[in-house]
């Protein structure tokens, strides 16, 4: 599959579903090897490309190209949960590798053998077993977990052993729908690089900004019907969408009210020096978030998350404590304390400790030892993928909630549903008949009815589009609980998170480094620090002069009137270039202007917001 030009050709393809036209003339070319991501609202097509693409479903009209002979590859559903290990399971992927063992251990014309072996050297059998089990491992399987039987994991386990196989069969088109669904942090950021250096032409539906951003080198969009393709990774393509769409007026209020959300984050945390480091990386993506939505369609996927009253601090304390099943502690030593304004994000590999910890915090699990203090008025919100899955399936969103409010209005109840974008139709649907994403929203719905003080979320993300995350993201910057979080989502985190703690080695504790660190630590195999901390912390510096805490005030407000200004100036040039105007031929030349005008804005502000996070840093370190 060497030879460059097209992988994989869509010319003019149309497709209907109930007489609905799904997708209607839309084309495409993917050059061989490249990695591309497919993206668009949920419910657009994406799945039904793919099944198009494997010629499960026939066109209405157009045609799909692929070269002679192409293997294409995916994840369908999970391995059977039989008695063959997970190993063996993995390398029967490679049906070449297993037939040419198989024969060889039959054949008895020594041509035949000789021809046998020398294939065997070309596709590199005898190295077989060492890749597959380093996919096995990067997908978080241990070695001792390589050798038992399928059918001694889960369903979601056994997706990862199906990926894992399609990975080592490495087929010429690879096409992977929403992998990082049934993945944790550690296995989606394994995945990300093993696709970036993946040999062959990769197409992955996703909705997870990270992957999006990294492991791809451009976007398919699925949009209105039609595809089109953008050079670069999600947020190049957001940023040439919204300088192309957004509508002037809706634009500069969003920004704006995105602009208030960072500076309420910024002055709670300007002066709170053990949030520094995460907070310079939040405020740094917050203002870099670009709407690619229009307003009207962000109504429909809002989040209102209902406001606790403030409680004295810490809303919990634990000292000493320990935690575990059955009077098996799979956590101790635990000495951790939770405030209100508290965002932490939970970090560790799968089978550490993150769900029990998040149990013990909901009041799910006891304290074996130790002890664990907790305002007597706390309430917890608990959303995880399992509460999704008890939703009842015969009964609509308006029955769930009723059963919670037997004495509101209807028009209450029904207000309350709009607040998490369950619109009057799907009130009134049975649940079995909803989406993820719309199940989803109704369990956090359900979580937060009683305004928790302190929300615990396990990947919350699982069934969202792009744009209920983001919607996501600002419901929870609004919120004024605490937020304890576990999410393979690296873009989510970085945006709501500003603590990260470690579960590891059967105990809990503060991470030092940012996410950056904690991902190179993960792909580096690196395992440096218990915290993230390689260095020594300096001997304690003599505190600075109130002139100089003043003098580097200063230095931080004149940044951020810089980073003001060139926002501005980034909203009139975006309200230019949302004119459609602009586009026609005659002023093609102008249109190149502005979008040049674009770009050096956009790098200014970049430099200035590095300034200004420099400058908030400085002003943390002097304990100003």
């Amino acid at each position: 599959m060497g030879h460059p030009g097209a992988m994989l050709r869509l010319d003019n393809i149309s497709y209907s579903v109930a007489g609905r036209p799904l997708i209607d003339g839309a084309s495409a070319m993917i050059p061989d090897g490249h990695k591309v991501g497919i993206v668009g609202r949920n419910g657009t097509g994406k799945t039904t490309i793919f099944k198009l693409i494997r010629g499960e479903l026939s066109l209405e009209s157009g045609d799909i190209h692929l070269p002679a002979r192409a293997r294409i590859g995916g994840v369908d559903q999970e391995v059977p949960g039989n008695e063959v290990s997970l190993l063996d399971t993995v390398l029967a992927a490679d049906t070449e590798r297993a037939a040419l063992l198989a024969e060889a251990d039959s054949a008895t014309d020594g041509d035949r053998i000789a021809e046998i072996q020398t294939r065997l050297a070309d596709i590199d059998a005898w190295s077989a077993e060492a890749r597959a089990a380093s996919i096995l491992k990067g997908l978080g399987f241990t070695d001792a977990e390589q050798a038992m039987p399928c059918s001694a994991f889960s369903g979601g386990w056994r997706m990862r052993v199906a990926l894992a196989a399609v990975l080592f069969s490495a087929p010429d088109l690879l096409l992977l729908d929403e992998p990082t669904n049934y993945l944790d942090l550690e296995g989606a950021l394994w995945l990300e690089s093993y696709l970036a250096r993946y040999p062959h032409t990769v197409l992955v539906i996703s909705h997870d900004r990270g992957l999006l951003n990294r492991a791809v080198g451009s976007i398919l969009h699925l949009e209105d019907r039609k595809l089109t393709l953008y050079q670069g990774g999600y947020d190049t393509f957001a940023q040439t969408r919204a300088a192309r769409v957004a509508a002037a007026e809706a634009e500069a209020k969003k920004q704006e009210a995105r602009r208030a959300h960072l500076q309420s984050y910024v002055d709670r945390f300007r002066y709170k020096a053990d949030k520094a480091r995460q907070a310079q990386a939040r405020i740094k993506a917050l203002a870099r978030m670009q709407p690619i939505t229009r307003p009207q369609e962000a109504a429909l996927r809002r989040f209102t998350f209902p406001e606790p009253e403030q409680l004295s601090p810490p809303i919990i304390r634990l000292e000493g404590a320990a935690t575990g099943y059955d009077g098996a502690a799979v956590l101790r030593r635990l000495n951790l304390r939770i405030d209100q304004d508290d965002r932490i994000a939970l970090l560790g590999r799968n089978g550490e400790g993150k769900s029990t910890l998040s149990k013990l915090l909901a009041g799910k699990l006891d304290v074996l030892e130790g002890q664990m203090h907790a305002s007597n008025k706390l309430r917890v919100g608990y959303f995880a993928q399992h509460q999704v899955d008890e939703l009842r399936i015969d009964e609509t969103p308006l029955d769930h909630i009723r059963r919670l409010r037997p004495d509101e209005a209807q028009a209450k109840l029904r207000a309350r549903l709009g607040g998490f974008g369950i619109g009057a139709e799907q009130a009134d649907t049975e649940v079995g008949r909803l989406s993820g994403g719309q199940k989803a929203r109704l369990s956090l719905m359900l979580a937060t009815i009683d305004s928790p003080h302190m929300l615990i979320l396990d990947e919350p993300t699982n069934h969202l589009d792009i744009e209920s995350r983001e919607a996501l993201v600002e419901a929870l910057t609004a919120y004024s609980g605490a937020i304890i979080l576990v999410s393979h989502d690296m873009h989510l985190l970085s945006l709501v998170a500003d603590r990260l703690w470690l579960v590891r080695d059967g105990t809990v504790q503060p991470y030092e480094g940012d996410l950056d660190s904690y991902r190179a630590m993960l792909l580096g195999g690196d395992d440096t620090a218990k915290t993230g901390r390689a260095d020594k912390p300096a001997a304690k510096a003599k505190r600075p002069s109130r002139d100089a805490i003043l003098a580097l005030r200063q230095d931080v407000r004149k940044c951020e009137e810089r980073v003001e200004k060139l926002n501005e100036m980034r909203d009139r040039i975006a309200t230019k270039l949302a004119d459609p105007a602009m586009y026609e031929e005659q002023n093609a030349s102008q249109a190149a202007v502005w979008n040049k005008k674009y770009s050096e804005v956009m790098d200014g502000l970049d430099r200035a917001e590095t300034l200004w996070m420099a400058a908030l840093e400085r002003l943390e370190k002097a304990g100003g």
